[in-house]
């Protein structure tokens, strides 16, 4: 059961969420009752997204099912917390079948009794195509938004979505050909984050609420969204902080999967500072040491450069190695088809090498400016297309909830 959504690495990652929403069939102002499953950290902010634009559309959707914060916010009944299906790496999700099965069958009881007319599930495939496969039992629609990164590895997984999923909403530009030449009925919606605005607060502002030296370099640390990721990643950069000295503030974003407590915890004495959101911190900084996922993408639209970092076990990292089947760990670097930003995973994750290479990307020069440079295409081409017939080319999520409507009657887009 492994996810392995934006570029964290493919064979690494693990977690699993899911939410429901309630829709009939008929026209848009019928009572509509969706099941959304969607998946850890990204996959719950895509998730609130994508609510929040089908509701603009259909303010009579009802929401029901499992997910976090912001998708409560965004008016769903939870019944599982995304945090309790968040496991990553191979090795690591033995222990917890157990209970992810529980929490699955869970889901299963409530579309049974709720029978959905509509299913979205949103990443975290190794979850998601058995969500989709029962759905699909049941005669229920099924959509599949932001979906599993099958060209990285284990290609001949695309037949469970062929088998169990009828539209595919991609939100990486080469994904789309990937899909439709092997069968699968998928429509590239753009990404999520492409059209981040900048962070709203000044730098002057955001110094003042969280206490920084605005006349020193920031410096973002994003070591992950899941407690396991942060016991492997973090210890490594807190040591490059405190080599790189003083002369820097650091700010940590707290992903709302993790808790602030466990956090400081491994910080202990050292000078970070925790602030609640990544975009400002990110906006704001000189740099970024980043786990490999969505955050990497985040610093992407955010032009910060960064180093990418990631580490497993050493297990999980010798069975899953020989499965991946693409040249770059960084979505970024895949999505640019070059290195745009260096990736330092396992053995090359240490404290001398994660030090040197933020050391060259801090001042101005040819390497920070090539890396703005591939970080302002990356940007450009994660933008959704525009369509001369269509004009002006809509926000991804309010594409998606566009075709997705279109599923719900009977159509397809």
């Amino acid at each position: 059961m492994i996810s392995h959504r934006e570029g964290r690495l493919p064979f690494f990652a693990n977690t699993t969420s899911v939410h429901f929403c309630q829709i009939g069939p008929g026209p848009y102002n019928a009572l509509l009752r969706i099941l959304i499953s969607a998946g850890e950290a990204s996959g719950e902010m895509y998730g609130a997204q994508l609510i929040e634009a089908l509701r603009r559309r259909d303010p009579q959707l009802e929401f029901f099912g499992v997910g976090g914060g912001r998708m409560r916010t965004a008016g769903c009944e939870t019944v599982v917390d995304a945090k309790d299906l968040s496991v990553v790496g191979i090795t690591e999700i033995l222990s917890h079948l157990p209970k992810i099965y529980g929490l699955y069958q869970r889901l299963i009881a409530e579309a049974d009794s709720r029978k959905p007319d509509l299913a979205i599930v949103i990443d975290s495939p190794a979850f998601n195509w058995r969500v989709a496969r029962q759905m699909k039992k049941r005669g229920v629609p099924v959509a599949y938004y932001v979906a599993p990164q099958f060209w990285a590895w284990r290609q001949g997984r695309v037949l469970l979505l062929r088998d169990y999923v009828d539209k595919v909403l991609v939100i990486f530009p080469f994904e789309e050909r990937f899909y439709r030449d092997r069968g699968v009925d998928a429509t590239f919606v753009g990404h999520p984050l492409a059209d981040l605005p900048q962070s709203a607060i000044e730098r002057g502002d955001y110094a003042g609420e969280f206490h920084l030296d605005p006349a020193k370099p920031w410096i973002t640390l994003m070591p992950g969204s899941r407690v396991k990721e942060v016991r492997m990643n973090l210890p490594t950069i807190l040591e490059a902080s405190g080599q790189l000295g003083p002369n820097y503030e650091f700010l940590l974003p707290v992903a709302p999967t993790l808790d602030r407590a466990f956090l400081q915890r491994l910080i202990g004495k050292q000078q970070i500072t925790l602030v609640p959101e990544s975009l400002p911190a990110l906006w704001h900084s000189r740099a970024g040491i980043i786990a490999s996922g969505t955050a990497t993408v985040e610093a992407a639209m955010m032009r910060t450069p960064f180093v990418m970092v990631y580490r497993v076990s050493p297990l999980t990292y010798m069975l899953g190695k020989p499965r991946v089947k693409v040249p770059h760990f960084a979505m970024v670097n895949l999505i640019a088809g070059e290195e745009v930003v260096p990736e330092l995973v396992q053995h090359d994750f240490t404290t001398e090498k994660v030090v040197a290479r933020i050391k060259e990307l801090l001042p101005d020069g040819p390497a920070r400016d090539r890396m703005l440079d591939g970080l302002t295409d990356v940007k450009s081409r994660l933008r959704p297309p525009e369509s001369a017939l269509e004009g002006p080319s809509q926000a991804p999520a309010d594409r998606a909830a566009e075709i997705i409507l279109a599923l719900a009657k009977g159509g397809s887009s």
